[in-house]
């Protein structure tokens, strides 16, 4: 697990993340696919994992992120037609900390996140079988260089009776490293 993040610094994460302002250190963290069980925001207990940070690599409760305010990077509910909607923080009105942006690229063809395009401010649909590329809040990493996480998703599964979307993803865990294949990354 990587260290909690010990500074947001807005305004210079999309210049590190990117390797063009600060050197990052060279990365030493294997990227690896994960599989990952959310549930809608709406119509599911409080208790029940809605929402994910990139940055600590954990799903969090919808209570814990309404009382607590702790941070994460989307949120998922489902639409009225039961397909999943990843959530950004603000389309939570809590700030644009994190983005979203679909893409028709298959889900090992997405090799490195691209540097912009990613919805800040509005919820996006990714239909069962869809991909969507994530960026983090911006953290401080642990050379103390601003800089985003990314991570590639892919829906795999609804299962509507629970509102339970099961998708497989892959985090970057090399805090502002683009890169989007499994093992060490390249910049």
């Amino acid at each position: 697990m990587r260290p909690l993040p010990l500074l947001l610094l807005p305004t210079l994460a999309f210049a590190a993340a990117c390797g063009d302002a600060f050197p990052l250190p060279k990365a030493q963290l294997e990227n690896a696919v994960d599989t990952v069980s959310l549930y809608a925001l709406s119509g599911t207990p409080p208790q029940a994992p809605s929402a994910y940070w990139l940055g600590n690599f954990v799903s969090l409760p919808r209570v814990v992120l309404i009382q607590n305010g702790d941070p994460f990077d989307f949120a998922i509910d489902l639409d009225s037609a039961y397909r999943p909607v990843l959530k950004p923080t603000g389309a939570l009105r809590l700030g644009r900390n994190s983005g979203v942006m679909t893409t028709t690229l298959p889900f090992d063809s997405i090799r490195i996140a691209p540097s912009g395009g990613f919805q800040l401010d509005s919820a996006v649909t990714v239909d069962v079988g869809g991909r969507a590329i994530v960026h983090s809040r911006q953290a401080t990493c642990d050379t103390q260089i601003p800089a985003v996480y990314y991570a590639k998703i892919q829906i795999l599964t609804v299962d509507t009776a629970s509102r339970r979307i099961d998708f497989q993803i892959l985090v970057n865990d090399n805090c502002g490293y683009r890169g989007l294949e499994p093992g060490i990354p390249r910049r």
